[in-house]
């Protein structure tokens, strides 16, 4: 059986690991235009809860998830999770 590994986006959000295609800086100009992308196509999904946004998850389905959390701390979430799946094996 397959286990699923998800990813704590704040505010008890998850996002399945195996789904992200990228973690980005939403202050780029990049992730400005693909945030706006986003919001027009219906895809956008704010996980602040009002709060700042530090970091934009894009996933496989063309989503856009906001997360209140840095991309750095959101990094450090997979690979410690990627960490204790070696442990366990």
């Amino acid at each position: 059986m397959k286990s699923t590994v998800v990813l704590n986006a704040g505010f008890g959000n998850s996002v399945m690991i195996d789904k992200i295609v990228a973690i980005i800086n939403p202050d780029s100009s990049a992730g400005r235009r693909l945030r706006d992308e986003a919001k027009t196509g219906g895809l956008l999904v704010d996980a602040t809860q009002g709060r700042r946004c530090r970091a934009m998850i894009i996933a496989e389905t063309r989503h856009v998830i906001l997360s209140s959390l840095s991309t750095d701390s959101l990094s450090a979430r997979i690979n410690h999770g990627d960490e204790e799946k070696k442990h366990a094996e």
